[in-house]
């Protein structure tokens, strides 16, 4: 009995199973680590996507200490599937068309000197939604007859009709299906659904949900629940 041959191949098989093995591990590591990457790209190209906030329309819940001379802004995430809008909800738009309502109720798309839409994306929250009925008195926003208890609007703001704004003598307004009354939480730096550059909201003029502020992470913030107001 040669046991020194045979030693010999146990050795060489020894050998080998290790190098598969070890090939094996190398081969599952880079596997994950792709699959991973291919998850994270897919999550940020189609469901979360980064947006600078620029402006101080959203003050105090975003951009408290904005200052546009060095970049100091707030950055949140995005979500642009998977939601449905609804009071309260801070959205991401692109204000390219206007809308407005016509005597009838019905939106409608204004023309002439004065009636140009902000032509700009913009980031507002969701104050009413179709079928719902707005009123802005007395320095209140009032839907469907009930005054809103606004804890996220900045304290030193006052809701007013912006004076031949979208809706100036027509208010209260019904709400078409499908379209959205959306203010700043700075309502006295806020160019939104009270003027006649931004009027109502169209559900395909929607980028985004606003879901949570990232930076500056010492401010990191879940936003879905802002407008409960500050815990503070």
């Amino acid at each position: 009995m040669d046991t020194n041959k045979d030693r010999t191949e146990l050795n060489k098989t020894g050998s080998s199973g290790e190098k598969t093995s070890i090939l094996r591990d190398i081969i599952d590591i880079v596997e994950s680590t792709l699959i991973t990457i291919f998850v994270i790209v897919m999550v940020f190209t189609y469901v979360l996507h980064p947006v600078n906030i620029v402006g101080h329309s959203m003050v105090p819940t975003l951009n408290a200490n904005y200052d546009a001379s060095t970049g100091n802004s707030d950055k949140i995430f995005m979500s642009t599937v998977f939601f449905n809008v609804k009071y309260g909800d801070i959205l991401v738009i692109n204000k390219n068309v206007n809308y407005l309502l016509d005597e009838s109720g019905n939106p409608y798309t204004p023309d002439g000197a004065g009636s140009e839409a902000i032509g700009e994306c913009i980031i507002k929250r969701v104050i009413a939604t179709g079928g719902q009925t707005v009123d802005i008195r007395d320095g209140n926003v009032i839907v469907d007859d009930k005054v809103l208890s606004e804890p996220y609007i900045n304290a030193d703001a006052t809701t007013a009709d912006l004076g031949y704004g979208a809706f100036t003598d027509q208010y209260p307004i019904t709400i078409p299906e499908g379209y959205y009354f959306v203010m700043g939480d700075n309502r006295n730096h806020s160019t939104d659904s009270r003027a006649r550059s931004v009027g109502l909201v169209k559900k395909d003029q929607i980028y985004g949900k606003a879901l949570v502020r990232y930076s500056p992470l010492k401010d990191f913030d879940i936003l879905t629940d802002s407008w409960k107001g500050s815990d503070d």
